[in-house]
């Protein structure tokens, strides 16, 4: 049971995510442009995409093995595109940056749980 609701609590930040780098890829495309991946709208909702998949399997406990490969796929180049802390050259941005990037290590290392599971 606690396994279960571990699961339907870490799902929420996929869910939202994901969901609104879908519906709004805004600023997201200059960083996926600037990291030289090709079409960086289509990267970032297919990114957007797998993230409320993989969060809405993972919360609702089906398949979470595979739910958690994809998200932690998904959250790899999320983490080094999207929160690449060492190009800020301010140090609030930084600060928010490298705060990003330890709470998606920190959601690597709940997805890598699930797999021991």
């Amino acid at each position: 049971m606690i396994r279960s609701l571990s699961h339907m609590l870490m799902s929420g930040i996929f869910i939202a995510g994901g969901a609104d780098a879908f519906a709004n890829p805004g600023g997201r495309t200059n960083k996926v442009a600037d990291a030289g991946i090709p079409e960086p709208e289509s990267a970032v909702k297919l990114n957007g995409a797998i993230m409320v998949l993989g969060g809405v399997l993972l919360g609702l406990d089906i398949m979470p093995k595979f739910a958690a490969t994809i998200l932690i796929g998904t959250l790899v180049p999320t983490t080094i595109v999207g929160h690449a802390f060492w190009k800020e050259e301010n140090a609030a941005g930084r600060k928010g940056q490298l705060t990003q990037f330890f709470k998606n290590l920190g959601l690597i290392g709940a997805l890598l749980d699930v797999l021991a599971e």
